[in-house]
């Protein structure tokens, strides 16, 4: 049974690889928990109090999903054993999607290269 330390890792952190199946599970997560509070937000006035509050959430989640792509996109191309800067063409309009597909469907390096020994681990 994984820990907290294990999911801080897998959505915060830089460092190891995960596979295309961790990959695109996480994204589908994070894609669902970013997609609540503008929900909220969508089924109530926007100038009221409560409008105001699931907008500010939205923010703030948005913030921490926007990080989380990214790491998961740095382990994800450690894990094809490319370098993580390569992440920055997540943020090239066009290019965004054709490398975020490319991400769910290129294989992984098999066994360890350099960027760690094991799949769906730190490093």
């Amino acid at each position: 049974m994984p820990n907290n330390i294990d999911f801080f890792w897998l959505f915060f952190k830089f460092s190891g690889r995960v596979n295309r199946a961790a990959y695109l599970l996480g994204f589908l997560f994070m894609l669902m928990v970013v997609s609540f509070p503008l929900y909220q937000f969508m089924r109530v006035h926007p100038e009221s109090s409560a409008g105001q509050m699931w907008s500010f959430l939205f923010g703030l989640i948005f913030l921490a999903f926007l990080w989380a792509h990214i790491a998961f996109s740095v382990k994800r191309l450690h894990d094809i054993d490319k370098p993580g800067l390569f992440a920055v063409a997540l943020f090239i309009p066009i290019v965004s999607i054709f490398a975020f597909v490319a991400l769910c469907i290129y294989p992984g390096t098999p066994g360890p290269n350099q960027f760690g020994e094991h799949t769906n681990a730190p490093r």
